[in-house]
């Protein structure tokens, strides 16, 4: 089985990233494939860059499934282009974002989620009443440090990712979810520091991304998914 994970920023430093923190978690079987969107925004961060991320990374989902996938992964916790790619995809669709947050509320009651900075709030509490979880979300909370920085691993980044944590488990979390690609090598410390569930979407996605390909499940092309329209670009 072949899962394409796509890094939706220009940054190849993350896109190299995002390929180590994939081939580690990838399922037994499953050979990952890393792309990123070249010509797009380093990182994103809110619906400014979002939005100028999404035709790039739709090359790499067209050239993905022209290669055969069985799966793709976006690997950016807005879920940034998610519909879109879903309906040029025949394969399976996953955004971490939305595989993160559905693992959390099966082991736990009620989740935080602990993100980069405050301008991405707006994007993932939308995306938590779309995907009807927000009654599941005990907080959101911003660490205040640019994505860039969190995939460097600043001691000032880590710092502030442990802070917010912390508040979020002492305002009711039982678990807490990364909302940031560049911060999966922080989840097994941090869930050792603070005796929880820290759950990191690119291990999410690739989970669910096979599972889904497994049980040769497929997009459905049908409504909302329906492939578009041909149309002179």
């Amino acid at each position: 089985m072949r899962i394409h994970v796509v890094n939706p920023n220009a940054s190849e430093a993350m896109t190299q990233g995002i390929a180590v923190a994939a081939a580690g978690a990838a399922p037994p079987g499953v050979e990952v494939r890393t792309t990123g969107a070249a010509g797009g925004p380093l990182s994103i961060e809110g619906p400014v860059d979002g939005a100028l991320a999404v035709p790039w990374m739709l090359q790499r989902i067209e050239e993905a499934e022209r290669d055969g996938v069985d799966g793709h992964v976006i690997a950016c916790f807005d879920d940034t282009g998610l519909d879109a790619a879903r309906c040029l995809a025949r394969a399976p669709v996953v955004g971490i974002g939305e595989a993160a947050m559905h693992c959390a509320t099966l082991i736990a009651d009620r989740f935080a989620i602990v993100t980069s900075v405050p301008e991405a709030l707006p994007v993932l509490r939308a995306n938590l009443v779309r995907y009807g979880l927000a009654s599941r979300c005990a907080g959101l909370r911003a660490a205040g440090v640019p994505v860039l920085d969190i995939d460097a691993g600043t001691s000032a980044a880590l710092d502030a990712i442990q802070r917010e944590t912390r508040a979020a488990l002492e305002d009711g979390a039982d678990a807490i979810v990364l909302g940031c690609a560049g911060m999966s090598a922080l989840a097994a410390s941090l869930s050792e520091e603070f005796d929880c569930p820290v759950v990191e979407g690119i291990c999410a996605g690739l989970s669910l991304a096979a599972a889904l390909a497994g049980a040769g499940l497929r997009t459905s092309k049908r409504g909302g998914y329906a492939a578009p329209r041909a149309k002179a670009r």
